[in-house]
């Protein structure tokens, strides 16, 4: 089995009268699947990963992605786990808004997705217009967040966003308007900014839905250790406080409970 592996995606239907064929899936419908490829086996930091290779069979339209088996044995795992629980409310946000995307698309088109990896005994799952997949909404709830760190992108022709690379969270893409950034006249790219946007959050866990920001405004922020500021913080400290204070006086009022 070597150390890689792949994931299939079937999807049948039909065009009208036509069966669904790679002769008449239309490239607007590949791109979203490979979007949501990556999501499903890359749900944080995609800058890393390890490289996934396509391919387009027959069947009725069969997607292959090849890549790391450990990433395959993983995903494997996940569909197992949905077939048991009948709910995709424990994934990752990015992960479970790729199953709801499919679910979309099977409700809006009438496709079926049969999803399986290559190993041996893969678990699989079908998504339909009679299937479910979607997050229980209560658990998730609208909030304001505020994100620092170095822009890499921005712009995009229909769907303009801002790509900023944060300490915690990786890379990530919050929905902009364009007409902010026609209006942005200096260049934001490689500097530190700041980023307030609104989303979904996890109500129990905390955990931020990635991919539902949207721009609310952009926040000037400098990141560096100013000497100059904290000795005159230090130096207002001595004059008012700790210059008049006796240290064994105030360590032993602390000691017996008084209030300096």
């Amino acid at each position: 089995m070597g150390n890689t592996g792949h994931i299939e995606i079937n999807i049948s239907g039909s065009k009208g009268n036509i069966k669904l064929s790679p002769d008449n899936f239309d490239i607007k419908e590949i791109i979203p699947i490979l979007e949501n490829v990556e999501n499903l086996l890359f749900p944080k930091e995609k800058k890393s990963r390890p490289l996934v290779s396509y391919d387009i069979q027959e069947g009725s339209v069969k997607h292959v992605f090849r890549t790391t088996l450990q990433y395959i044995i993983g995903f494997n795992a996940i569909i197992g786990q949905i077939n048991n629980s009948q709910n995709i409310d424990f994934l990752d946000a990015e992960t479970a808004k790729a199953f709801e995307n499919f679910q979309a698309s099977a409700i809006k088109k009438d496709y079926v997705f049969h999803i399986k990896t290559s190993l041996p005994t893969s678990n699989a799952i079908y998504i339909t217009k009679e299937t479910n997949l979607i997050r229980t909404e209560a658990i998730w709830t609208d909030a304001e967040f505020y994100f620092y760190g170095k822009i890499t992108n921005a712009g995009g022709k229909d769907r303009a966003n801002i790509h900023i690379v944060t300490d915690d969270l990786g890379t990530i893409r919050v929905q902009t308007p364009i007409s902010f950034l026609e209006k942005y006249e200096e260049n934001m790219l490689y500097k530190n900014l700041g980023i307030r946007a609104k989303g979904k959050q996890q109500s129990e866990t905390g955990e931020i839905d990635t991919s539902s920001l949207d721009f609310i405004e952009l926040i000037d922020y400098e990141p560096k250790y100013d000497e100059k500021y904290l000795k005159i913080l230090r130096d207002r400290a001595k004059k008012n406080w700790l210059g008049k204070t006796n240290p064994e006086i105030w360590l032993l009022q602390v000691r017996e409970g008084y209030e300096v």
